[in-house]
């Protein structure tokens, strides 16, 4: 593992932008697999700012995202499909065959995700896959207790990701149960993987990482075993440790 320490969450989010920009640069045709949430929020903006005041040629890029919620539909404001086009998509006006999320709207979740694991192996593997880490270890919605040969996959949320959720929804109870997401199998073929980690809760994730051995009881762990993982994470999540 690659370790990046970064002043602050602004530094951070600069400088991953800058890595994700230069990755595309040098190779114009590739496939990016994509987390959401707060933390790589900051770093997708920065990406967009980087590619308005030095247009790239986006026509090779091709995303995956890692996961979705189930029963939102694609315009619901919590949905991952409406976080993308909001962050991401529009922004670099990127066309709708250039990108791929589970359908979280659909009378058949598990069919879904087995379309969704054959689209991946079909295009071919992910060049690059950004990753944040929960607050149980979890990457994607791998829970605790994920097999690492696990393949994408419906899901059901642990409790303690409902709640670190619950922030985006009106109360607790409107955090879908379940998601369909990646497993931690096809996280792992993918060529290099950027792992970002910020803010004081993730502290204990982020020693818990770099300090344990590879187990089922952490899902981040396996990422002991890939040859090419970078992490970011700032001085203030860093040194608490």
């Amino acid at each position: 593992m690659h370790i990046h320490v970064l002043k602050n969450t602004s530094e951070l989010a600069q400088y991953v932008a800058q890595q994700m920009y230069q990755h595309i640069l040098e190779r114009s045709t590739t496939r990016i697999g994509f987390a959401t949430g707060e933390t790589p929020k900051e770093t997708y903006n920065c990406l967009v700012n980087y590619v308005k005041h030095a247009p790239l040629n986006l026509n090779g890029v091709e995303t995956f995202n890692l996961d979705e919620y189930i029963d939102l539909s694609p315009a619901h404001p919590n949905s991952y499909h409406y976080y993308m086009d909001q962050y991401v998509f529009s922004p670099l006006k990127l066309s709708y065959d250039q990108t791929h999320i589970p359908r979280g709207n659909t009378n058949n979740s598990t069919y879904e995700a087995e379309h969704y694991e054959h689209l991946i192996k079909e295009h071919g593997p992910i060049h690059l896959q950004v990753l944040g880490l929960g607050i149980n270890g979890h990457i994607g919605f791998n829970e605790p207790g994920t097999e690492f040969s696990s393949r994408t996959r419906v899901v059901e949320l642990a409790p303690s990701t409902r709640q670190a959720n619950s922030k985006h929804f009106a109360s607790n109870e409107k955090v879908p149960t379940h998601a369909i997401t990646m497993g931690l199998g096809t996280i792992m073929e993918s060529e290099k993987i950027f792992l970002l980690v910020q803010g004081a809760d993730k502290t204990p994730a982020l020693h818990e990482l770099l300090h344990s051995s590879p187990t089922q009881n952490f899902p981040a762990s396996i990422l002991h075993s890939h040859p090419n993982v970078h992490i970011f994470t700032t001085e203030s999540t860093m040194y608490k440790l």
